[in-house]
């Protein structure tokens, strides 16, 4: 009876913790959810597991993937969007990552351009944001969007750097 008692909390540990672990990421997706809505005005048009869906007056598709590593990807179906396209990339940047707003728009202005011209994607970092904007025709899930931004917090030391590859994407 007693080796039963010192093996319970053996067993029962690993459960408890493992049945913790989702109810913990969930509530992490939905405070960073929270956050991204207070910044940047856009409401929530729907959630499944880790993907969050937003609606934003300045861009086509704002969808956030909270699994590690957090990243929110933006569409716009214009091949040079407007002005608060970019300002809506830096905004939700800072309830990401922590980065300045203005930072991060002008870093979404000029990687944008810059893959105009090329026709190729672009990345880049300000502060804590990393950025990955490209623009023309897709074949995948974002097919209809000409441009398309990739936004994610650039890993801490400790962590793996962040992929911004095609693959993965939230949305």
């Amino acid at each position: 009876m007693r080796a039963l008692l010192v093996l319970l909390p053996v067993v029962l540990l690993p459960l408890a913790l493992a049945a913790a672990t989702p109810a913990r990421a969930d509530s992490a997706c939905d405070g960073l959810t929270a956050r991204l809505i207070r910044a940047t005005g856009a409401s929530l048009a729907g959630r499944a597991g880790p993907i969050a869906v937003f609606r934003a007056a300045d861009a086509e598709r704002m969808s956030l993937d909270c699994r590690k590593p957090a990243r929110l990807v933006f569409g716009d179906l214009e091949r040079e969007p407007r002005r608060p396209y970019f300002v809506l990339i830096g905004l939700a940047a800072e309830a990401l990552a922590g980065a300045r707003p203005g930072d991060v728009e002008v870093l979404a202005l000029r990687l944008h351009q810059d893959s105009l011209l090329s026709g190729e994607p672009r990345e880049g970092a300000a502060g804590p944001a990393l950025l990955r904007c490209e623009t023309g025709p897709r074949s995948d899930g974002l097919a209809g969007d000409l441009t398309v931004c990739v936004l994610a917090a650039r890993a801490s030391p400790r962590r793996r750097p962040v992929a911004l590859s095609r693959e993965g994407e939230a949305g």
